[in-house]
């Protein structure tokens, strides 16, 4: 079953479970309007809740990112160096071989 099958087989689900629930429920109208509007409410705050945790999460991923890169370019930076470095004084080892 394809991913938009399942997402609107859920909506219609979710749907008749409202429905059937409004018509079964032991509450008056207004209660349940009440109850209703208090678990729309707790969703909304929890969505908001996850979304700023997922946010944060995401902010530290890349900052965790950009620390390794940084220490990656800083290694190879060294070894660079170092190469330039032993070419330098292999270099002057010939020459100074070559001179005697």
């Amino acid at each position: 079953m394809d991913e938009n099958n399942k997402i609107s087989y859920f909506f219609l689900g979710l749907g008749l479970g409202v429905a059937a629930g409004l018509l079964f429920a032991p509450q008056s109208g207004e209660e349940t309007r009440v109850m209703l509007k208090n678990k729309a409410d707790e969703g909304r705050d929890l969505l908001k809740r996850r979304s700023e945790e997922l946010r944060d999460q995401a902010a530290e991923a890349v900052q965790r990112g950009k620390e390794t890169v940084s220490r990656h370019r800083e290694n190879l930076a060294s070894a660079m160096d170092a190469g330039k470095q032993a070419y330098r004084d292999a270099l002057n080892a010939d020459l100074a071989g070559e001179g005697v």
